[in-house]
Parts: structure tokens; sequence; C-alpha cells
């Protein structure tokens, strides 16, 4: 009798593991194939000393400009009011050992997710910072940067270019006489985004 029971009970037991394994609702995507991913960064050499002075970065997935996305209430139904993600597959991430003023806004040191926000009119476009902090206590992918508060915004400048770009690309410009001031570019089919960067460096 007692064994007949511990059978029923292990029966059971066995039963309600499966159950649960099979009412699981989390799958597991990616890893199989590399993601594309660019890197665009400047960094600053000191001479005297031989060393690196600091430098800031931005890495980013490079998804293609889809011929759709020509269509101007297609392009704004897309971003007309809402964070874009600025990239693909994971975050777009900014990380800085050097204090940026970035269109006027003082960035600190540190690691930042980043997105385009578009105002719902239209005519405004930002920079958005997000907090890998908080995202990470969510768990949010970039996917759902929707869901991720802005930790602040900071403006840029939209232009329609000539020459349109494939893919997403992000450049950082500077002269030689004055390394301190970077053009930050974004650069995604006809649209070009600007804002300029003064690097905060003592000599």
């Amino acid at each position: 009798m007692k064994m007949a029971l511990f059978v029923l009970v292990l029966l059971t037991c066995c039963g309600v593991h499966q159950a649960q394994e099979k009412k699981s609702s989390i799958g597991a995507f990616g890893g199989e194939t590399p993601d594309e991913r660019a890197s665009t960064r400047v960094l600053y050499w000191d001479s005297a000393k031989d060393s690196a002075a600091g430098e800031f970065a931005i890495d980013y997935g490079r998804p293609l400009w889809k011929k759709e996305y020509d269509d101007p209430a297609k392009f704004d139904a897309m971003t007309k009011g809402k964070v874009w993600r600025m990239g693909n597959n994971f975050w777009t991430v900014l990380d800085t050992s050097l204090p940026l003023k970035l269109g006027g806004k003082e960035v600190p040191i540190g690691s930042y997710y980043l997105g385009i926000y578009r105002s719902g009119d239209g005519n405004q476009w930002n920079l958005a910072f997000i907090d890998p902090v908080k995202v990470r206590a969510a768990r949010l992918d970039g996917f759902q940067i929707e869901k991720a508060p802005v930790q602040f915004k900071v403006p840029v400048t939209f232009e329609v270019s000539n020459t349109p770009s494939e893919k997403l690309t992000v450049t950082f410009q500077h002269q030689k006489d004055k390394p301190k001031e970077v053009i930050m570019k974004v650069l995604w089919g006809k649209m070009t985004l600007t804002a300029p960067i003064q690097v905060v460096l003592t000599e």
C-alpha cells in the first residue's frame, strides 16, 4: 500500500513538472548568427605622457533603410511622437570616459543607451539618453524602447541628404586644430541628424 502511494505521488509530481514545462512562455532568440554591429570612436592621446587621455564611442546595430520608409505618411507614422531605437538588435550604447557637452547639454562620464525622439508635430528631433541600470532592472530589450524611461534629451538638427545611406551610419567629425570640437552625424536613408559635441578635456 505504501509503495503504491509512493508511486502515485511520484507520478503526480512528474506530471505537474511536465505540465509546468509545457506551459512555459519563455523562448530564446538569436545567438547562432553574429549581429552586424559598428563602433564609432574618438580617442584622445597625450603625446607628452605617451598615454590615452580619454575617449568616447557609440556602438550600434546597422538596420537597412527600406523603400517603404520613403513614403512620408509611413515615415511619420513610425517616428512622430515616438522614440526610435537608433539601431537594431542590442541597444545602441554611448560610452564615454570624458565629460561631454552634446548639443549644449552636459553629459557626465558613463554609459548610456541611446534613441531618437521626434516631437508629435514632427518639427523637433532629439537624442534620447536612457539609463542602462533601469533598463536592466526592467529586463527590457531595445525593441521595447518605448517602455524605457528617458533620462534626458539633447536637440539634434534634421536635414534631408542628397546621398542616401543604405545602412544606419554614425560618424564623428573633427578638425586637427580643434580636436575637442566634434560633430556627430547619424545617417539613414535620406535622413541626416547632426549635433555638436564639446569634449571637456584638461591638458
